[in-house]
């Protein structure tokens, strides 16, 4: 079984995912219960690394809707 990422880790490739288009700008990341199952980790670091990339610009949130890509993601 793979070790778990770090948060740092978990930050870069989510960003890695965005740069690469997986996550177009404008469109909505995963659930974090979906996000939590992908990487293995708790939902509460899953919330922690939306926020920190929240803080930084990259993501948004719409209350009820979910979260989104920037349209111009700052990295």
């Amino acid at each position: 079984m793979p070790i778990p990422p770090t948060m740092n880790e978990l930050i870069e490739d989510l960003l890695r995912r965005i740069k690469e288009g997986e996550f177009q700008p404008g469109s909505q990341i995963p659930s974090t219960q979906q996000l939590s199952d992908h990487y293995d980790v708790s939902v509460s670091t899953i919330h922690r690394a939306v926020a920190t990339l929240r803080e930084r610009g990259v993501l948004v949130g719409r209350p009820g809707r979910g979260v989104f890509v920037a349209e111009s993601p700052r990295r």
